[in-house]
């Protein structure tokens, strides 16, 4: 339990400490941000506010896990795992191409960065190798990081996906959650509101498989997972790192994630999905964002089917702004709406775990 408060409270200092760092330096260097022409008129003004506050978060979440595995040196058997190393990889790589992305969006003072075959095929990338060698690397019982069936609480083992389609559906899932959170980036501190709520509720359901991991404890409703506390600290470093930016992020933002922090966060939540054998719970805990992503889907088909709008503008949260909502109403609901689809998540995984024990 220390050194899950350790992840949490490292990440939320080397955060909250580091971003007033990057904001000056990227100020100096000029590293503003570029806004789409065709957004909402209010955004116009936050023209040239430093950018790429992602790499504060990739690295405090990293930083955070680390310095509490200072703390399990003298613990054996407690070292780094494969499992929380290859979500680290998985975040760190997303937040790569990321940074690339908002890098030529600086460089070239334009709104847009790498063009979508670029961006879809770094993701195609780090994605397909996070996926392989999470299918490797199996512990004493014979466990590796992810498997390949479909799942929900836990896996659902007539869902055989193999692993061709393992992989296949891994990139996808890690794609679609990785942009869902880039779409859901456009109002001062509502991604990382809502990312710093969906990784406390990774927190608690890897510590909850921890304490009742089969390796361990062969009882009824325990869980085959990889590593579940090595992916609780992982889960909390996000968590405070994303809290400590959510200091300078909240409106009127001093500094934006940029790509690099949404991509990377995406990538993380996706990850710990993977890793945690709850990937279609996910669904349920990061509502929000896919139901943003869901409006910019409806928006596109029917626009092009019909050459009508059905929102105002999308991602959602602008077409909320231009029905006369403030950015800051909108933000709260979002954040509200984000903490009921996270209890409401950890309602489920919890009773499926009362339905295994019969309690």
């Amino acid at each position: 339990m220390r050194s899950i408060l350790v992840a949490a409270a490292f990440g939320l200092v080397i955060s909250i400490l580091a971003t007033p760092v990057a904001v000056h330096l990227f100020r100096r260097k000029g590293f503003g941000q570029e806004i789409r022409d065709d957004g909402p008129e209010s955004h116009l003004a936050k023209k040239g506010t430093p950018t790429m506050g992602g790499t504060v978060i990739v690295a405090a979440t990293v930083g955070g896990y680390l310095m509490a595995h200072l703390f399990l040196l003298d613990q054996p058997g407690r070292g780094p795992s494969a499992s929380g190393l290859l979500v680290l990889f998985l975040m760190v790589g997303l937040g790569t191409v990321g940074f690339l992305d908002d890098y030529l969006k600086i460089r070239f003072r334009r709104s847009l960065g790498l063009n979508k075959t670029s961006k879809l095929v770094g993701q195609l990338v780090v994605g397909v190798a996070f996926a392989v060698l999470a299918l490797n690397f199996p512990d004493e019982a014979g466990l590796t990081p992810a498997s390949t069936f479909v799942s929900y609480v836990r896996d659902m083992e007539p869902l055989a996906l193999g692993t061709v389609g393992f992989v296949l559906l891994a990139y996808l899932f890690i794609a679609g959650f990785s942009n869902a959170v880039n779409l859901t980036d456009g109002l001062d501190g509502l991604a990382a509101g809502c990312s710093a709520m969906v990784c406390g509720a990774y927190t608690i359901i890897s510590f909850w498989q921890f304490t009742h991991d089969c390796t361990s404890e062969p009882i009824v409703g325990c869980y085959t997972v990889r590593d579940p506390l090595d992916i609780t600290l992982v889960a909390a470093a996000g968590l405070g790192a994303c809290l400590g930016f959510l200091w300078w992020n909240t409106s009127p933002a001093r500094i934006f994630m940029g790509d690099t922090g949404s991509l990377a966060l995406g990538g993380l939540l996706a990850g710990l999905a993977v890793v945690t054998r709850t990937e279609l719970l996910l669904v349920v805990l990061g509502g929000l964002f896919v139901a943003v992503t869901l409006s910019v889907v409806i928006q596109v088909a029917f626009f092009r089917a019909t050459r009508r709008r059905v929102f105002r503008m999308a991602p959602l949260h602008h077409h909320f702004e231009l029905a006369g909502w403030t950015e800051n109403t909108v933000i709260v609901r979002f954040w509200l709406v984000t903490g009921m689809s996270v209890a409401f998540g950890l309602g489920l995984f919890y009773a499926d775990w009362l339905a295994f024990t019969g309690l």
